[in-house]
């Protein structure tokens, strides 16, 4: 083991702190839902999406290029971002839980900088993008900004994020100019994200178009419409691909057709397909290849992972096309609610494989001595 990497013990407590975050905004979740679940002391309907977004994903995201660095000072940002979320979850929208998720976006960036030293490359500038999206979110709700108004932020962390990755896997068979592209998508979507907060009703329309941008280039550069036509993991992941960027695109569509929306049923529409439609079926696929290698335990695909997935999808399709635009109020409670069992129903089916493989590896590491010492 390289001397400078970060011992598993280390990640495993930034890992449950993101794991806290996830659960603590699901919770939340049913809040918004209007379920009759007992409510907390803190405010934490308020800070659901900071906590999805930022103490779960982004702590997850940090973990993982932490661990590629392998430097243990890396291990601060992942380890403040689950640290805001903790104290967004005692005292809602505070003062210090948003000085700890900015501060895991600038040790975040600065993640990227050693990385960049490294090997610099279209893809790590994708990503750095995205931290530093994450950055201005966190700035400007110090600012006094509402998180309705920092959503274009948050989704521009997390799209710039992976699309930077899948990026990182197609650039071998991408054709002439196929980077060229992907860095005017990108610039298209920095140039309306920025402009939101300029001039937010032409920023909305032209951060659509900029979704819209990388979605098409992720649909005819993604190696996913390969793989999907392949069996096991491979077409697994590819299958929960293709259908995030249908929900990315459709958003984009929203944002740059109708404006700026900061509530109402186009705003949990819009904020759902991206953060539920398109994000969490990322990190659902991704699981299997990118969990292994931050825990050193395998989390092998088996094809029951297709169910939670399955529910993801059908739920926030009823959500979305039902519930929001027919306002359909029992709809949208009860859809959001299948939302939430799809999270949890994932995060049990993730359990149970790493488990199932653990036990598979202990047997073929124990018995073939005790045999050897039969014969």
């Amino acid at each position: 083991m390289n001397p400078r990497s970060i011992p598993v013990r280390w990640r495993l407590p930034v890992l449950a702190a993101g794991a806290f975050a996830l659960l603590t905004g699901l919770y939340a979740a049913l809040l918004l839902l209007g379920l009759p679940v007992p409510a907390p002391h803190a405010p934490l309907e308020q800070v659901h999406g900071p906590l999805m977004v930022l103490g779960f994903v982004g702590t997850l995201v940090a973990l993982e290029r932490a661990v590629a660095l392998g430097a243990r000072w890396a291990l601060l940002a992942p380890a403040c971002s689950g640290a805001g979320g903790l104290a967004l979850v005692l005292t809602g929208p505070s003062l210090t839980g948003r000085l700890l998720l900015m501060a895991a976006s600038v040790l975040l960036l600065a993640i990227y900088r050693q990385l960049w030293r490294r090997q610099p490359a279209p893809a790590l500038l994708a990503q750095a993008t995205g931290a530093l999206s994450w950055y201005a979110a966190t700035l400007l709700w110090l600012a006094g900004y509402g998180v309705p108004e920092i959503v274009p932020w948050l989704a521009t962390f997390v799209v710039a994020t992976i699309a930077g990755e899948r990026l990182e896997l197609a650039h071998l068979s991408l054709p002439r100019h196929g980077e060229r592209w992907f860095l005017a998508a990108l610039a298209t979507l920095i140039a309306g994200v920025t402009a939101t907060a300029l001039w937010p009703s032409a920023g909305a329309h032209l951060f659509g178009v900029g979704l819209l941008a990388v979605v098409a280039w992720l649909l005819v550069n993604d190696v996913a419409r390969r793989t999907v036509r392949a069996s096991g993991l491979p077409r697994y992941v590819a299958v929960g691909l293709l259908a995030g960027y249908a929900w990315l695109g459709l958003a984009g569509l929203l944002w740059a057709g109708a404006g700026p929306v900061t509530d109402g049923p186009r705003y949990d529409a819009t904020l759902h397909l991206v953060f539920l439609g398109f994000t969490m079926s990322m990190i659902f696929v991704h699981a299997p290849v990118i969990l292994p290698a931050v825990l050193r335990r395998p989390l092998p695909y088996r094809p029951w992972l297709y169910a939670p997935l399955a529910v993801l999808h059908a739920t926030l399709a009823v959500r979305v096309l039902v519930g929001d635009a027919l306002g359909v109020p029992a709809v949208w409670r009860w859809s959001g609610v299948g939302n939430v069992l799809a999270v949890l129903g994932f995060v049990g089916c993730a359990v149970a494989a790493a488990r199932g493989a653990g036990r598979q590896r202990s047997r073929t590491t124990v018995v073939p001595p005790v045999v050897a010492a039969v014969r």
